[in-house]
């Protein structure tokens, strides 16, 4: 693939099916936008350019583009895929080279397919246009292709089309190829003489088979341009993407004791010999190092785990928390913007927040890192070594030395020096024989109510 090449993606569509106030193509798969995965495999070309062709809902899609530096073209009314893709001329005038016609709906689109549809478009025989097929196991009411040896014969569009022609499994995707040079030109010669009253995309299939140009067609699975036009399709993509992704982790390595029941997101990475139980969601931003176990009943989101560490069960790592080599988090211990140095465990019931933990520290049940005043987030250090008491609240800011104890049920709100012991509680009083007085009180006070 040496010609230069550019993507016009159709994202101008209203989505009435969705129900929601946020654009179709921006609801999450993974925890991504859809239209960002596409322009993640898209990026993967090189192309010299991406156009974002937007209708409906125009300046939530333009927002999420515009820091990638991508362009976009507005559809005002929809008359028709034929007519989206038109509205990109402006944006491409004086581009000279390929062009992928991709939907912002159909996201998980492959770099390799996209690739393979270039291919083809250069292939000796230079077919005008090259056309993305597939045979779902119900074709529905997707528009058909009509093909002989992977050349296009006819392709209708199924309210167009006649019994037979329906009878056909080859679908068409609506995903194309097309040379720069041919594409603007004849998508002008496109017409709306048909029962939708449209302008079709696939047309210009049809007029450059007219003119003696010969167009090809080539297949990929139906997972991979299944679109997106409801809630439950929605769900049904996530849970393609899911399944390809579990594969992907076992296959490099790791050990999923019931995969359907780990949900990644898309950017995910997992080491080697990492064991993840059942029902363990990651959020963006989590990188595993190789050796960990990961508990059943974990949520992660924007941590990175070192190496050999341990994880839950019920643990939650929030956005900044880091793990360092065979620390451990244990039930019902939650970290956010946290460092937990290499050796140190937070074993039960926990909350560190805004803290920096030092290697081989021991964290006891119930312990939490009061860091906010209800205006200002505040920092707590704990020296390495430092043992720190059930039961304990560190008021930070506050620093507890290296080799530091910090005795059960202690509220710290000062420095507390290297290897020293800390304690902030009242003084125990014990009164003998209180106990059984007081039951015997209360006991015959009931007897006379």
């Amino acid at each position: 693939m040496n010609r230069p090449v550019a993507a016009i993606v159709l994202a101008a569509g209203k989505g009435t099916r969705m129900k929601s106030d946020l654009h179709k193509v921006l609801h999450p798969i993974a925890g991504r936008a859809m239209l960002l995965h596409l322009v993640d495999s898209i990026a993967q070309l090189d192309p010299a350019m991406t156009v974002v062709v937007t209708g409906a809902g125009r300046e939530q899609v333009e927002a999420a583009v515009a820091p990638l530096g991508i362009a976009t073209a507005l559809q005002a009314e929809q008359l028709g895929t034929g007519h989206a893709v038109a509205q990109a001329e402006a944006a491409l005038a004086g581009f000279d080279g390929d062009v992928l016609i991709l939907y912002g709906d159909v996201p998980l689109v492959t770099t390799a397919t996209m690739r393979a549809m270039l291919d083809r478009l250069n292939a000796p025989d230079q077919p005008a246009t090259v056309v993305l097929g597939f045979r779902p196991a119900d074709a529905g009411a997707y528009g058909r292709i009509v093909a002989h040896d992977g050349v296009i014969a006819k392709m209708v569009e199924y309210k167009d089309a006649t019994d037979a022609e329906r009878a056909v499994d080859l679908c068409n995707s609506g995903l194309m190829a097309v040379r720069s040079a041919d594409l603007f030109a004849l998508l002008g010669r496109v017409g709306n003489d048909n029962a939708a009253g449209e302008y079709y995309l696939p047309d210009i299939v049809m007029l450059a088979t007219g003119d003696g140009r010969a167009s090809a067609v080539i297949e990929t699975g139906a997972g991979e341009v299944a679109g997106v036009n409801s809630r439950a399709e929605l769900a049904a993509v996530e849970a393609d993407w899911q399944a390809q992704r579990r594969l992907r982790a076992m296959a490099d390595g790791a050990t999923l004791i019931a995969p359907e029941t780990v949900w990644f997101a898309h950017d995910t990475q997992i080491g080697r010999d990492v064991v993840i139980e059942p029902n363990v969601v990651f959020g963006p931003g989590v990188t595993v190092a190789d050796g960990v176990m990961i508990h059943a009943f974990s949520h992660i989101e924007g941590a990175t785990i070192g190496a050999n560490a341990e994880v839950g069960p019920f643990a939650r790592l929030r956005p900044g928390a880091v793990m360092g080599e065979k620390s451990k988090v244990g039930n019902f211990v939650e970290m956010k913007k946290a460092t937990l140095g290499a050796g140190a465990k937070a074993s039960h019931l926990t909350y560190l927040g805004d803290a920096e933990v030092g290697e081989g520290a021991n964290i006891g049940a119930g312990t939490i890192t009061c860091n906010y005043d209800g205006f200002f987030k505040y920092k707590t250090v704990i020296g390495a070594g430092a043992f720190i008491g059930s039961n304990s609240a560190l008021v930070a800011p506050v620093t507890i030395g290296a080799g530091a104890t910090v005795g059960a049920g202690s509220v710290i709100t000062a420095d507390v020096d290297a290897d020293a012991l800390a304690l902030a509680r009242a003084r125990q009083e014990t009164r003998p024989g209180w106990g059984k007085r007081f039951r015997t009180a209360m006991a015959a006070r009931k007897g006379t109510s």
